[in-house]
């Protein structure tokens, strides 16, 4: 379909079951957010708020909340995009089948932006921030952010639309220190497209112009999130995924996306940081206060009849979840082209996407190596490590196919074939004092703390246990010893006071623990509450990941140090426990759920979803 609005793809998506209208009053206050995650948990539809309380404005969540779903709104143009992307990893195709190929080059002719079209719908009304639906998703939220924005800047070196930047990245509306409907908060790392552009602007004294595009064709939001080919614009990538020129014009200097609901413009001035945040943000955990970016409103636009599209982020999976899945879809095995060796690269959802990667390379070099230790795998973990969005992870394993075939989306299978192999006297590679994810507060400062490589190959060299091994509860002060799957068991600990009661803690595992318990144990995970981390896989992957931090938290039963290489002979110990450090983690009000109840009894707009 080529929809020329939100509101046009809403009407699709009803039209066909896909979306339920929301007559009642909803206060954007926590409610929205609560009802919007109890629908998307239930794998409900779309959702459209025709009465939001304080705004003139309709509000719509859950577009995206389905890989389905997107897929049928992009059904007349998703294979398009696949081969699109296809080509530009692998242009020599289209020389090869120049008929075959003929349509995607095409669209992709087709794809160029359209400036200063003729009709602009999104200058129908000027507007303040305050006339907005002011939505705060969580309760320790610093105040109401837009989450499915489209942030434009462009290169003060080289100015225009194919070499701009179409990013999301969140926007604090309301709270802090911001003066309302004068200031905004802009929430990026450097190294992305925007903080480019900024780097370059403040080089040279001069303001970075910024346009925040909310709502319009979803094919232009799916563009903000997309990880494109080099050289690949995010404007021309809507055009062909929404069969529809992205539309644009300048006012007052600024870009405006004329298809859009809403446009925000405004001003990012060299050296001006205010504080942005709490944010309940994607691993789960409140992102905290730290100095952002802030952005001088120039001007508020909204097209008649705007709608306001959101969605809300926490422990995963939620509905960027589905992104990312749809998003894994169009781009097919990208990160194989890109990186030599790599056949699969799968960050896990579950753990937060960032903390946690599982991989499977090629392993060549062992005809040369009789002990089968790991070799090409490990300098294909240190490309993964280098190479965009991945090198924010913490914990890589890694593996190739040695005499069955391993897949790394299915986590337990891919784990138990590589905790069989590994050596962890020789397998356990750190990458100590580095960047993570800034929204990550396991490490020892914001974008500050460690990595690590767990690398295995081979024959296996232990069989997993499959129960929990004798004398696990009888190591005091640990209880309720708990198998997570073969070869890893969980185990509640005392509350993590520092570190040097946890050295003593490892101490008495030493000798607490017999070798014959062990053999068969690969990893043992000490956390607050086991019978919770243990209960699905689920659980254990976000506990165990999100809460570590691999050169602190990572022991090991009778560890050592040997040239500088860190092993163990018997199991590792993953400390996943909750830190003073850690940001807590979001929770939805029990009198917030009681409010939205309402919705979903008889009678209501949602009734029958649950």
């Amino acid at each position: 379909m080529s929809y020329n609005s939100l509101e046009s793809c809403l009407i699709d998506l009803e039209k066909h079951g896909h979306l339920v209208r929301i007559k009642e009053e909803v206060d954007p206050y926590l409610e929205m957010a609560a009802i919007h995650l109890r629908v998307h948990a239930a794998g409900g539809p779309a959702l459209l708020f025709e009465n939001v309380k304080g705004s003139k404005f309709r509000a719509a969540s859950n577009i995206f909340g389905t890989v389905e779903r997107s897929k049928f709104i992009f059904r007349d143009t998703f294979n398009l995009v696949q081969q699109l992307i296809e080509l530009k990893n692998n242009p020599i195709k289209a020389i090869q089948s120049p008929i075959k190929n003929m349509r995607t080059g095409w669209a992709a002719m087709k794809a160029f932006p359209l400036k200063h079209p003729s009709h602009k719908p999104v200058l129908a009304n000027e507007i303040a921030i305050s006339d907005l639906p002011l939505i705060q998703h969580w309760p320790k939220d610093g105040g109401a952010f837009v989450t499915l924005p489209q942030v434009y800047t462009e290169d003060i070196d080289a100015p225009g639309i194919m070499h701009a930047n179409l990013g999301m990245y969140r926007i604090q509306l309301t709270g802090n220190d911001y003066n309302l409907n004068k200031e905004i908060g802009l929430h990026y790392q450097l190294h992305r497209g925007i903080g480019v552009h900024q780097t370059k602007a403040n080089a040279k004294g001069l303001p970075l112009k910024v346009s925040c595009f909310v709502g319009g064709p979803p094919a232009n939001t799916l563009a903000a999130v997309m990880p494109l080919p080099e050289g690949m614009s995010e404007m021309t990538f809507a055009g062909v995924l929404g069969n529809r020129r992205f539309r644009y014009t300048y006012v007052d200097g600024f870009a405006v996306s004329t298809d859009a609901d809403f446009v925000i413009t405004g001003e990012v001035l060299p050296g001006e940081l205010k504080p942005e945040g709490p944010f309940g943000d994607h691993l789960g955990y409140y992102s905290l206060k730290h100095p952002f970016p802030v952005m001088h409103v120039h001007k508020v636009y909204a097209r008649k009849n705007a709608i306001w599209p959101f969605t809300v982020v926490g422990r995963p999976p939620q509905e960027d979840t589905s992104f990312g899945a749809l998003i894994h879809e169009l781009t097919g095995n990208a990160i194989a082209k890109e990186i030599p060796g790599v056949k699969e690269v799968h960050a896990v959802d579950a753990a937060g996407v960032h903390p946690l990667l599982l991989a499977v390379g090629s392993e060549r070099y062992t005809p040369y190596n009789p002990t089968q230790q790991p070799a090409e795998i490990l300098t294909i973990a240190n490309h993964i490590l280098g190479t965009g969005q991945l090198s924010l992870a913490k914990y890589l394993f890694i593996t190739a196919e040695y005499d069955a075939p391993v897949n790394a989306h299915n986590v337990p299978a891919f784990m138990q074939y590589i905790l069989e192999r590994i050596d962890f006297s020789r397998d356990v590679h750190f990458y100590t004092n580095t960047s993570i994810d800034t929204l990550d507060y396991s490490g020892t400062g914001l974008n500050t703390g460690s990595k690590v490589v767990l690398a295995a190959y081979g024959k296996p060299i232990r069989s997993l246990c499959t129960e929990v091994p004798l004398g696990m509860n009888e190591c005091s002060p640990l209880y309720n010893a708990q198998l997570a799957f073969p070869g890893v068991v969980v185990v509640s600990a005392p509350v993590y006071t520092n570190e040097a009661d946890t050295v003593q803690l490892i101490e008495r595992m030493n000798t607490g623990l017999s070798e014959d318990a062990l053999q068969n144990v690969a990893i043992i995970v000490l956390c607050d509450d086991s019978g919770f981390t243990a209960n699905n896989l689920q659980n254990f992957l976000w506990v165990t990941f999100t809460r570590s931090n691999p050169s602190h938290d990572i022991h090991g039963i009778h560890a050592f140090v040997k040239h500088k290489h860190w092993g163990c002979k018997g199991p590792l110990v993953i400390d996943a426990r909750i830190k003073p450090h850690h940001a807590p983690a979001v929770e939805v009000l029990p009198e917030t759920n009681k409010k939205i109840d309402k919705l979903f009894a008889k009678g209501g707009s949602l009734y029958g979803i649950e």
